[in-house]
């Protein structure tokens, strides 16, 4: 992602999401470093996005966001690929993520990418009228063969 791309992405934010990020959000990932990608199509440009940050052996899905009429096309499952690549490559160990309990898509994708549900955080996402849930759910990554080694 290119600091040109954060009007793409915020379009896309605001459509898929009742409590979307910031511009400021996105621009603190950048100073932060975080790995931030976008996944572009042909015509349609940027059809979604996600965001990675690495340290101390983990590595943390901060965001994964495919635009709302683009779902359901595999774009989802490239973006996590890419990003548990990059954790990888970083050496990460684990890879965790926050997930609405609500978002039963989601759940299943990162269930078919061998993530599992190790808890839950109360209260964590806003919602309306109150609050909601994060279910945390996390992937050990194999290091074995990677860089040469083993």
């Amino acid at each position: 992602m290119r600091h040109e791309d954060l009007p793409a992405v915020l379009a896309i934010e605001v459509r898929a999401y009742d409590f979307p990020w910031t511009e400021g959000i996105f621009r603190d990932c950048f100073k932060a470093g975080y790995a931030l990608w976008v996944l572009a199509g042909d015509e349609a440009g940027v059809v979604g996005y996600g965001v990675l940050s690495v340290a101390a052996g983990e590595a943390h899905i901060l965001n994964l966001c495919v635009a709302p009429e683009q779902q359901g096309e595999g774009h989802g499952r490239r973006i996590l690929n890419r990003l548990i690549d990059l954790a990888r490559w970083h050496r990460a160990e684990r890879v965790f993520l926050e997930v609405r309990p609500s978002n039963a898509t989601a759940i299943a994708l990162y269930h078919r990418a061998g993530f599992c549900e190790i808890g839950q955080r109360p209260n964590y996402y806003p919602a309306k009228g109150g609050r909601e849930d994060a279910v945390v759910m996390a992937r050990e990554l194999a290091l074995e063969g990677l860089f040469g080694e083993g």
